[in-house]
């Protein structure tokens, strides 16, 4: 890797009110120090229309101050409404997508793309016949170890290698809504019911103990992902970009602290301290990384 690592501003997850949207945004646009920012709805499609025009807006002042933007398509797009607005956005020459799904791809492709990780891209030979169709950057699936992410960077030297290194995981999504299902809605009638949780509602099991967290259609992790694992053994490993999903705490520090810690100027345990000092909504996890259950704590990381 050349030059400093890249940060990067992932798609927001979650159901957020229109002005809580921009001035999240604005506060990044001004404030953060990253390069690249995701912009999009990937859950939900009955999310879009609230929040199009506010997106519209945070774009135009990201690219103002600089930032590269990046808009992100659904995941799961069920309705023939939405598998065209996916292909617009797919096909749109002026701007760089990240594809959520396959159907995204074949819409955009030959024409270059970022593969999110949603794709669920987990061998080299797949990242392989992606670059081939025209993806020019791919943030790992969440649930790959670091030697599988080397051997993607390897197979494909040309890719952007990009880590959900910040965050609740994104581990699955459903065509039923859990959240209106829980309030005994209809998802066709769930008064988005999901903006009462805009850092994901937490499951818990039989005996209480809690276990993931859900999102309108999706199923994340209850712990929030932070990578720790020594900035020089990322770049190593091909990684020249970390992911940072939005969440509720300040994400202005959160830039911050990972900017210090991508400098080489602290310790995985100093940026762990940073970030849990913060307030963040789950535990702090990083099994996956490690190649081991991804609920694993950050305390439990020595023995991995």
């Amino acid at each position: 890797m050349s030059g400093p690592m890249e940060l990067a501003i992932g798609p927001l997850l979650f159901n957020w009110a229109a002005d809580r949207v921009e001035t999240f945004y604005a506060r990044i646009a001004d404030e953060a120090p990253v390069a690249t920012v995701y912009l999009g709805e990937v859950v939900c499609g009955k999310r879009q229309p609230l929040l199009q025009n506010a997106l519209v807006r945070a774009a135009g002042r990201l690219e103002d101050a600089g930032k590269t933007v990046i808009w992100s398509t659904l995941a799961l797009p069920a309705t023939p409404r939405e598998r065209r607005l996916a292909a617009d956005l797919a096909a749109d020459p002026d701007h760089l997508i990240e594809a959520g799904d396959m159907s995204a791809v074949w819409s955009r492709a030959p024409a270059p793309f970022v593969a999110g990780p949603l794709l669920n891209v987990y061998s080299a030979p797949a990242a392989v016949e992606l670059a081939r169709m025209g993806c020019v950057r791919l943030c790992a699936n969440v649930e790959l170890p670091l030697s599988s992410i080397t051997e993607i960077a390897r197979a494909c030297p040309e890719l952007t290698l990009e880590l959900f290194a910040f965050g609740r995981l994104p581990l699955a999504l459903s065509s039923r809504c859990a959240q209106a299902r829980m309030e005994g809605l209809h998802r066709d009638a769930c008064r988005y019911v999901c903006d009462r949780h805009p850092d994901g509602m937490d499951v818990a099991t039989i005996e209480g103990q809690t276990f993931l967290a859900v999102n309108g259609l999706q199923t994340l992790s209850h712990g929030c992902q932070l990578v720790d694992v020594p900035i020089e053994a990322l770049t190593a490993a091909g990684i020249s970009a970390l992911r940072l999903s939005p969440h509720t705490l300040d994400m202005v520090a959160v830039v911050e602290a990972f900017r210090v810690y991508a400098d080489g100027n602290i310790t995985t345990d100093e940026l762990a301290c940073r970030i849990e000092a913060l307030g963040p909504p789950g535990p702090l996890v990083s099994g996956y990384l490690h190649g081991a259950a991804g609920a694993r704590a950050i305390g439990e990381r020595s023995a991995l």
